[in-house]
């Protein structure tokens, strides 16, 4: 027998994945359903995910790590005073490492505008403070002479890339999809919820509960033996 094609796989094994969730949410009791939608919508209301906010601490870590060593190198190269004032009034591309501060400025106030302060879920501005940071940077290696200006001259571009990659594939990968399943997760516990209240075998054990036989019961019993004790007799 032919092997079914890898999409209508890939569908038959979401469809099931999808019924055993579902499943598993219907045998799950109402109290139970109703303490996961709370604790859903108490995040909800935080307005940011864990993950998300991990997100911006790196983005925010990008910029601080960035703006260090870029002190350092003002520093070594001749004192704070004297080296700003060379890299940043006096600025030229081909020897200052000032655009490189901008740079991770410019990717900071970016992601952070869109992606906390406008809670984003799209991976757009990311692309762009990525393009626009590989873009820049390989245009600054091979255009200036960084390399001839000491160990800084590998390290601000190499690290400000290698950064700038890390948080695309932190949003692409872990920030974007676990924010939508735990949205899945809520529309999948709120319709369940929805059928459990329309459902009538959805209740508690009380309500099937039956009392005992009433004394009235037994004394009619009685009544009814005595009353055919005659007939017998006769």
């Amino acid at each position: 027998m032919n092997s079914l094609p890898a999409d209508m796989e890939n569908a038959l094994t979401g469809s099931q994945s999808s019924r055993a969730s579902l499943r598993d949410v219907h045998s799950i009791n109402p109290t139970q359903l109703m303490a996961r939608i709370e604790s859903y919508e108490g995040r909800e209301k935080k307005g940011i995910s864990d993950v998300r906010r991990t997100f911006c601490l790196f983005v925010t870590f990008d910029l601080l790590f960035v703006t260090l060593l870029w002190i350092i190198e003002l520093n070594v190269n001749g004192g704070i005073e004297n080296t700003l004032e060379k890299e940043v009034v006096q600025y030229d591309f081909y020897s200052s490492y000032f655009d490189i501060f901008l740079l991770a400025v410019f990717r900071f106030k970016v992601l952070i505008l869109a992606y906390a302060v406008c809670r984003l879920r799209h991976w757009w501005a990311i692309a762009l403070t990525t393009a626009v940071t590989s873009a820049f940077l390989l245009a600054k290696v091979i255009l200036s002479k960084l390399f001839s200006q000491g160990a800084f001259g590998y390290v601000l571009p190499i690290i400000s890339f290698i950064l700038a990659w890390i948080e695309t594939w932190f949003l692409d990968f872990k920030v974007l999809p676990q924010e939508a399943e735990e949205e899945n997760r809520l529309l999948i516990v709120q319709d369940a919820s929805e059928r459990a209240a329309l459902i009538p075998g959805c209740l508690s054990d009380g309500q099937f509960y039956s009392p005992p036989e009433s004394e009235a019961g037994s004394e009619e019993a009685e009544e009814k033996q005595d009353s055919e004790k005659p007939l017998l007799e006769l």
